[in-house]
């Protein structure tokens, strides 16, 4: 008979029955139990397919996804729809090729699924709508507008009217928070809508916001002492810069939660436009006159002239012509320059200079400084003594101009204009942040965990229990016994055999036993007494009963 023992498949058929279905079920649940951690690992990687759809385009998708057999899942309170990772280029591919999502917003495909036999009056609402909804998607494009709404008015053309009535539009945005239009964008809208609708004007379009204030139309000037939307962001813009230059000059000097300040800028946005002329006198030593023009008049009467003179040549030459200077006193003319003493002569002289005009034009700036007021608001300064305890103190009226100055300077106060600084010292009131102390099971993140890992620690519980509560136990039963020691087992089945013939060991013999040379042999005497209880009790009954 061979001594080899049998294998481990001969020793679970040996098994009783129920061990043997212990072990196949533990083995069956092992197996089901890792499938499921993969398959959930599996489904926990979800990527975004589509968010912030509207409700109807959500549960068109939502069908199309259980038609598809798609595994989904819900995020941000149903705002986007969840699908495994690596399905989502597959998925949104196919419902590109459905038509899906198909938005909020219609444009002209609205006009490729009219169907037959559509009426005239359908076909121009079908038209007027795909129009709305292309300039829709348009204006939504812009960085500045969350949403848009068009209305368009389109008069029916009929050729019977004289006069006919032109289209008009109205634009109702909503625009995202914190963000405005300004002049060049809402007059961008408006002309892209009136370019859109043949012979509709820029003036038939309104634009309006989500408050209701009316964004297009005529400007409101100075005649009615209003601003416009331009005037008014750039006096914003005044402010916070004179805002921003004070906080970078006190914020190194009292830190950054320690300042509070406000500037308010009052803006002269009137045009003026003056014309002045002067004349002045050229009748200076050091500037010539100028002459415009000049008219001489001279008589000369003749009388009955008398002989007189020296005959000869020289009487008879004749008079020298007059001069008459530009300035200065005309001279008279003599008699005897008249070829006689009985003539008489008459010599006028008009000379009509150039005058200077200067003509001067003054247009004076726009947005101009009339005003500046700012208010600063310190906190008290913080001081930590030796001790370690935090005070605060006023600050020193000292300290309190030398940091008005650097507000004056810092905005360039001008006090012929009125300009007005105030700088006060107040301890800040904090108000803390009070928040409700939640139990640590009724934090969100913490149930969000909980909820999270509860499947694979359930898993894995599962597992453990399977493991040490059926397969261990079947296979440790299926184990073969280990023989005994070949050295040993002689002496104890003879000891076995005859106890009484065993002396009782004495105290020496026992220490001699635990020597360091005999180790091997106590441990094998240990393991043979854990294998053979029976045995070992004998030989201690047999040892009671020799003493």
């Amino acid at each position: 008979m061979s001594d080899t023992p049998p294998g481990f498949v001969q020793r679970v058929m040996a098994l009783p029955t129920q061990r043997k279905m212990m072990l196949a079920g533990g083995v069956v649940a092992i197996v089901g139990i890792f499938l499921a951690m993969v398959l959930y690992g599996r489904e926990g990687d979800y990527r975004v397919l589509y968010a912030n759809l509207s409700d109807k385009d959500g549960g068109a998708i939502l069908a199309q996804l259980q038609q598809m057999q798609v595994p989904y899942k819900h995020a941000d309170g149903g705002a986007a729809i969840l699908v495994p990772a690596d399905k989502v280029h597959d998925v949104r591919l196919k419902l590109a090729s459905a038509g899906l999502p198909k938005g909020s917003v219609v444009g002209f495909e609205l006009m490729e699924t009219q169907k037959f036999g559509v009426t005239q009056f359908q076909e121009r609402l079908n038209f007027q709508r795909g129009l709305e909804g292309e300039l829709t998607r348009s204006i939504q494009a812009l960085a500045s507008v969350q949403s848009a709404r068009i209305h368009l008015a389109l008069p029916n053309q009929n050729g019977f009217f004289r006069e006919q009535q032109k289209p008009s539009a109205s634009v109702v945005l909503t625009l995202y928070p914190g963000r405005t239009l300004d002049r060049a964008q809402i007059a961008g809208i408006v002309h892209l809508v009136s370019s859109s609708v043949p012979e509709m004007s820029p003036k038939a379009v309104s634009v309006v916001d989500q408050t209701g204030a009316l964004l297009s139309g005529p400007q409101e000037g100075s005649d009615q002492g209003g601003l416009d939307a331009q005037q008014l962001q750039y006096v914003r813009q005044i402010e916070s810069n004179y805002t921003q230059r004070i906080r970078d000059i006190l914020e190194p000097v009292v830190g950054k939660d320690n300042l509070r300040a406000q500037v308010t800028a009052e803006l002269d946005f009137s045009q003026i436009e003056s014309t002045a002329e002067e004349y002045k006198p050229n009748q200076g030593q050091q500037a010539a006159a100028a002459i415009r023009s000049q008219q001489t008049t001279e008589q000369v009467g003749q009388g009955n002239p008398l002989p007189s003179g020296v005959p000869g040549a020289a009487s008879n030459q004749p008079p020298v012509p007059a001069t008459a200077p530009i300035n200065g006193q005309a001279q008279q003319l003599q008699p005897a320059q008249m070829g006689g003493t009985g003539g008489n002569s008459r010599r006028e002289a008009v000379t009509n200079y150039e005058v200077d005009r200067t003509v001067r034009v003054t247009r004076n700036a726009t947005g101009t400084i009339k005003r500046l007021n700012a208010a600063v608001v310190l906190n008290h300064r913080t001081v930590t003594d030796a001790k370690g305890k935090t005070t605060t103190q006023p600050l020193t009226q000292d300290e309190l101009d030398q940091l008005t100055a650097l507000v004056r300077e810092t905005i360039g106060v001008d006090d012929r204009r009125g300009d007005s600084i105030k700088v006060i010292n107040t301890p800040f009131h904090i108000q803390k942040d009070t928040q409700e102390s939640i139990p640590l099971w009724q934090n969100p993140d913490t149930v969000d965990m909980v909820r999270t890992l509860a499947v694979p620690l359930g898993l894995a519980l599962a597992a453990l229990i399977v493991v040490f509560g059926a397969i261990r136990p079947a296979i440790k039963a299926a184990r073969p016994p280990e023989p005994p020691e070949p050295e040993l087992a002689p002496q104890l089945n003879a000891v076995v055999d005859d106890q009484e013939a065993l002396p009782a060991p004495d105290e020496a013999e026992i220490l001699a036993l635990e020597g360091p040379a005999n180790m091997n042999r106590l441990e094998a005497v240990r393991n043979f007494a854990r294998e053979n209880p029976a045995v070992v009790a004998n030989m201690v009954r047999g040892w009671m009963a020799t003493d």
